[in-house]
């Protein structure tokens, strides 16, 4: 049985679960946001098996989400580093806490708090439209064909 292509797909939402659609993939690049970013530190962390973090840091970095660098030669050591595709995923895993902290928190809470750099409070992310500013949510908008609908597929990484 062949795996479904979502990267092929002429489907912003598809595409994405490509990169990030394996539950692990998100806990790794929240972590690496979070400054756990050594192979070891991460492994520890999620309690994952070293042969899926390796599968799936090497898919992360094929996809351009993540960079890997030297930290040490002898033994070889190398720790992650989110690319700025990386960092703009890590604002969707922001929209994902926001819905997780309403939804599945419970009466004890969110389990972590977000500080805002400008204003130094605790806060949420909200979506708004780019255009107006106005909050933006599923119910105010309609989906229309766009330009990409009918175009060839982006070809796959690796």
């Amino acid at each position: 049985m062949q795996r479904t292509q979502f990267g092929d797909m002429a489907c912003s939402i598809a595409r994405t679960l490509d990169v990030i659609g394996e539950p692990w993939s998100p806990l790794i690049l929240r972590d690496i946001y979070a400054g756990i970013n050594r192979f070891e530190q991460i492994q520890q962390d999620l309690g994952i098996s070293r042969k899926v973090l390796t599968e799936r840091l090497k898919w992360l970095v094929e996809s351009g989400v993540l960079e890997r660098h030297a930290y040490s030669e002898r033994p070889p050591r190398h720790e992650y580093r989110l690319t700025s595709k990386g960092t703009e995923l890590c604002d969707l895993l922001l929209v994902m806490v926001r819905w997780g902290d309403r939804w599945l928190a419970g009466e004890a809470g969110p389990p972590v708090l977000y500080r805002h750099h400008a204003c130094g409070q605790i806060s949420h992310v909200e979506l708004h439209c780019s255009v107006c500013d106005q909050p933006m949510h599923a119910t105010d908008i309609d989906v229309e064909p766009g330009p990409g609908l009918d175009a060839p597929p982006v070809p796959s990484v690796g």
